[in-house]
Order: C-alpha cells, then structure tokens, then sequence
C-alpha cells in the first residue's frame, strides 16, 4: 500500500538510498533466484517470468516493465498521481534494477540443484527489500496498484484477493513448468507473506518497558541523560501493600532496554521491571502518523 514517506521532509538521501536498497534486494531476488528456478509466485514478477518463457525475445526486466506502465497507468486513471505517489518512481525503478542484473550478470542456470535452498532465497531476499521499502513509507508498485484501486472501489478482502490471484498464477507455473515447481511456488507464496510481515515486525520493534523502583530520581536521570529517552509517570497503588509507588513506563530499543536493565540489577536489585515487545511504535522520537 502506499504511504506518506517518512524521511522525505527529513533526509531525502537516506530515504531514496533506503527505498533503492530495498528495490535493489527485491529485484536480485527475482532475478538469481525466482527466474532461473521458474519460482512464478504470484505478482507482477511471477506473470513476467512465465511470459518470458511464453516469449524468448522477451526478458523478465522488459516484461515487468510492461505489465507494471499498465499499472501505473491504471493508478493514474483511478487515483490520480497524489494518490500514486512515489509508487510510480518504484514501479519503474524495480523494472530498471531487473534489466541491469539480466545485463551484468546473466543466470542462464540456478546456482545450486537444491531447489528448497534456492526457494528460500527467493521469499527471503524480497521480502527483506519489501521490508525496507514499507519501513519507509513506499511501496514496491505491482500488486499494490491494483490492491490500492480495489480497496478504493470495491468492498472486496484486498488481501484475500491478492492471495487467490498469486495461488492462481502459481497453478499457471504449475502447468507450464512441472507440478514440482508450481507447488513450490505454492509454497514460496504462503512463506512470502508470512517473511514480509516478520521482516517489517523485526526492523520495527520495541521494547515498552513499566519499571517501579525504590529510587525513582536514579531511574528518571538514567534514562533521560544516559539512554536519551522520555518515560511517562504515574502513581499507583500496590493491591497488598496500601503503598504508592511511582510507575515509569518507556520504550526503548532492544541495546537500550539491556542498558536499563543492566543499571537497575546494579542500582537496585529490588525493582519491579516488566518488557513487553511492540512492533509499531507512532509518536514523536519514533514513526509519524
């Protein structure tokens, strides 16, 4: 889906070297490893693989480049070019980056004849580009153009979808490429989903730390001038005790959360300190709404 990129007022280099990165990685993934190996596991790369092979004078980068100018031409016409966004730019760009590989490193062959490493390689190294490429607010074009005009249009399970049509596009592999290789790329479709959720969950995950301490002056000190954070204070009132007590509760990166911990087993062993991990954190000091 597409989304407001967030380094974009900030730090434009860091955004398009991030959003290039993550399109470079996808686009090796579809190029070492789902091309050779036939791995046509739905969206736009799984349809331009079988349509290389349908046409030999046609490769796999110009292929994607076809179907993902109808897309955007398709965007343009139902969400107009705010809408699309830099979606645009990753649409072509994904394109460009297959083309260069096919060019500077042709795969005539797989690199190895274990399919299931191979298979692994091709969900792992797009999923960690599509990662990138969301964690910062974009999209990598293809599908999401036409999930962005049905969620607009229609009342239909986007998702649910999507999945039917990469399922169908892997029983089309199926019947082109073998039974073998279509159930692969059956399988490499369900790990897709899974790798790119887990992948964006790990780049954004945190540590939301409540700590009630016996020397609460130490543990405010620790954390806004040693870890550079913020907390939010509160009293509380302990079920058995009667006491109050005052309550910190902070989020932290997993470095930081080890640091604090660390400080209070040293300065005071008797704290009461609870983690819980959060991968979407939205606010001042993390990502904006």
């Amino acid at each position: 889906m597409h989304h407001k990129p967030r380094f974009l007022t900030k730090d434009f280099a860091v955004y398009a070297l991030l959003l290039n990165l993550g399109l470079f990685f996808s686009a090796a993934g579809i190029h070492l490893f789902k091309t050779p190996n036939h791995f046509a596991m739905g969206g736009t790369s799984g349809v331009s693989i079988i349509l290389a092979s349908l046409f030999p004078t046609l490769n796999v980068g110009g292929a994607l480049f076809l179907i993902n100018a109808a897309l955007v031409a398709l965007g343009l016409v139902f969400l107009g070019a705010k809408t699309m966004g830099v979606t645009i730019y990753s649409s072509f760009a994904l394109s460009a980056f297959v083309s260069l590989l096919e060019k500077v490193y042709p795969m005539p062959h797989p690199f190895t004849d274990d399919t299931l490493l191979e298979l692994c390689f091709a969900v792992a190294l797009p999923a960690i580009g599509s990662a990138i490429v969301f964690n910062v607010g974009a999209s990598t074009g293809g599908t999401d153009i036409v999930a962005m005009i049905l969620s607009k249009y229609t009342g239909l399970e986007v998702g649910r979808a999507l999945l039917v049509s990469d399922l169908a596009i892997a029983v089309w592999a199926g019947g082109l490429y073998g039974i073998a290789t279509g159930l692969y790329c059956m399988l490499g479709t369900f790990a897709k989903a899974f790798a790119v959720d887990s992948m964006i969950e790990g780049f954004n995950q945190r540590k939301v730390i409540t700590v009630i301490t016996s020397r609460p002056d130490d543990l405010k000190a620790f954390i806004l001038e040693k870890l550079n954070r913020s907390a939010t204070v509160y009293t509380a009132k302990g079920a058995y005790t009667g006491k109050e007590e005052q309550v910190y509760t902070t989020v932290l990166t997993r470095r930081q959360a080890v640091a604090l911990r660390n400080h209070l087993r040293r300065a005071d062993p008797t704290a009461f300190l609870t983690i819980v991990n959060s991968s979407e954190i939205v606010g001042k000091g993390f990502r904006s709404l």
